[in-house]
Parts: structure tokens; sequence; C-alpha cells
């Protein structure tokens, strides 16, 4: 019997507005863009998408798609090295990466599909339910709005983790970055644990100085302390705090996570599975940080990430990041529960148990 054949590629792009401003240390926006994907094949459909720049469809459009259409839909890995070598001239950084990553993972979700198994259970499952910890904490959000997100998080849905946004007052004091963090802890309790993330905006004593100033608040990870492009810098605040340094959500290729790891940059590795070249990638970073004795964590994309790290051995856990997770429930049917801390996985849905509502976001349609 012949392989099912890739029919088609159907990609849209959709922006979502925000339920209200949003900012890191270093950046403000008001929207978000999904570009979403649609494999054929054997009338069956799996889905992969990214959030990244509207302009990926082109990408996917005239470049990617005509490397996959045509070829069988269970030879995930041959339609992966085809998209990476094709680039090669334009390179994998940005868009066309992230295009790729869209079209990896639709294509995992598709062969999972047509094969009627569970994504997590194709890919060799360690583990029926991934831990995540609650992600916001944005530096525009007003203290009545933080508290209301992370005493959500913590004691309505027993999330035992959660992470803010620091950074905002990168070049000034950073007595505002203390507060909100002093407040984070207060509205949390003493046995949450509390992540913050700088996004780079630090300098690299002025991240140690605040490590160092909120050394009675227990902060157990400090994501981006400095810039992800300084390795030495990342390594100095490492040896410097108590804090868990993490980094890696911007590795497009296993080069970046081998001098990030090589480095002695982070404790934990973080993997985005809509940036670094989709699942297929995503499985071979795991293991270079793995073979450095670290652990990975998923950054972003809840739903995107969630089988393929229940199917990690050396998975610490994923971000529950509310800007995704809100339009992930907006997007699809089958949306996973963090109460307790544990998103557990459908072991009978095939795929990734997601529908899209296509009638339901067609209103976010960038045309």
């Amino acid at each position: 019997m012949m392989d099912p054949q890739i029919d088609c590629l159907d990609v849209h792009a959709y922006t979502v507005p925000t339920d209200e401003p949003e900012a890191d240390g270093t950046i403000a926006w008001d929207s978000t863009t999904m570009v979403l994907v649609q494999a054929h094949a054997g009338g069956v459909v799996g889905t992969g998408w990214t959030y990244g720049a509207a302009q990926c469809r082109a990408v996917i459009g005239s470049t990617l798609a005509p490397l996959v259409v045509g070829h069988s839909a269970l030879e995930t890995g041959r339609c992966f090295q085809s998209m990476v070598h094709a680039v090669r001239n334009s390179g994998r950084q940005g868009a066309i990466g992230y295009a790729i990553s869209a079209v990896d993972t639709a294509l995992w979700d598709l062969k999972a599909r047509l094969l009627e198994v569970p994504l997590y259970r194709l890919l060799g499952a360690v583990r029926d339910t991934v831990p995540v910890y609650g992600s916001g904490g944005f530096t525009t959000y007003s203290d009545r709005r933080l508290a209301e997100q992370l005493g959500g998080w913590v004691h309505d849905e027993g999330i035992p983790r959660v992470k803010i946004k620091i950074g905002q007052s990168w070049g000034t004091e950073v007595r505002r970055d203390l507060q909100r963090m002093r407040q984070a802890r207060e509205v949390i309790g003493p046995t949450a644990e509390l992540y913050v993330d700088a996004n780079g905006a630090y300098a690299r004593k002025q991240a140690i100085r605040l490590a160092h100033a909120a050394a009675d608040l227990d902060v157990r990870w400090f994501e981006e302390p400095v810039s992800s492009d300084d390795l030495a810098g990342l390594r100095e605040v490492r040896n410097a705090i108590d804090a868990d340094v993490a980094a890696g959500e911007y590795g497009f290729d296993l080069v970046y996570f081998r001098r990030m790891c090589q480095a002695q940059a982070v404790d934990c590795l973080q993997i985005d599975a809509s940036r670094c070249g989709g699942i297929t990638e995503w499985l071979r970073g795991a293991a270079v940080a793995a073979s450095y004795g670290l652990d990975v964590s998923a950054h972003c994309s809840p739903h995107l990430h969630a089988h393929v790290a229940a199917a990690t051995p050396n998975l610490r856990h994923l971000e529950w990041f509310h800007d995704h997770v809100r339009i992930e429930t907006l997007f699809f049917d089958g949306v996973l529960d963090p109460r307790g801390g544990m998103l557990v996985l459908d072991g009978t849905a095939p795929g990734t148990g997601l529908t899209l509502r296509e009638n339901d976001v067609a209103r976010f349609r960038v045309s």
C-alpha cells in the first residue's frame, strides 16, 4: 500500500488584539499574529502554527509548500531536511525559521492523525502529564491586575509556579521591578515558586544587583537577565545568583543550542518549537541539552508544545503564557486544563486532539 501523499498546504495569518496593552522589559504590543498551516493528506488534516509576522505566509506558499506537496505524509524527517536545505542562501533566522516550524508541526500532527494515535505517543511518550508555570505579569499591568492574574493561577487553579515580566526600568533604578516582585510574592504566598523574566533588558551587574536585592523573595528562575546573545554575561549572572538562569527561546538551530550549553550560560535551556524548526528540531535540541546535563523548558505556545514536551525525558516544564493561552482557547476545541499545575494529555484523541474553529476565528484573518 502506498503512503498517503501530502495534497496541499493551506496557510492563513490571523491577528488577534490583546485583552489589554502588554509589555515586557524591552517592547510593548497590543496584538499578536498567528500564522496557521493546515496540511492535507488522505482526507485528513494536520495543523501547525507559529507566532510571527504575516509574511511567513509568502515563505510557506512560494518556497516550502512545493517541497512537501506530493511527498509521503509519513516522512516528516525528509520534508524537514528538504525545507532546511532549500533556505540555505536565505538563512533560517527570523520569518523563514518560523515558517519551517509551522509546516513541520502541521506535518507531525497530520502523521499522527493518519496513524490514529496521539502525537505524544507517536513521538515516544515519556509521561502523560506535563508540568506548567503561569506566565504573564506584564510590566503594563496595574497592581490590581497583577494580583488578580497571579492569584488566579496559584489559588484558584492550583498552579504552583508563576512568572512576571520585569526590566521596564532599564537604565534607571530598579525600584519598580523590586516592588512588583515583592507584590507577586505577597500574592502567591511563601510556597509557590516565583519566576521573573527581564527579556534581556539589564546589563550584567545591574541584573546581579537586582537578584541580590531580591534575595529574601526566593526567586527560583531568572529568565534572560541579559541579552541571550551575551553568553558570557549569562554565565556571569548564573555564577553570581541563586536563581536558575534560563534562555534559549531565540534559538533557530542546533548550533545555537550547543553554543549556549557549551558556554555554561544557563541552568535550563528554553526551546521554542514555533521558531527552532518545529517538533523535529525541538527533539534534537532537547538531546543536545541532555548531553550537557541540562533540562529544557518549552517557551510559550503551550498547545503546540504539550505533546513534544510529554515525549522529552529531560523536560522541566512548559510555559502557560497568557497571551497564547487566550488565542489558542479562542481558536481550538480540545484545549487543555492547567489546574493543579499539570496538563493531562488525552491518550485517545489522534494528533494533538485540537480542532480549529474556522468560523469563529475568520474575523481575525489577515487579508
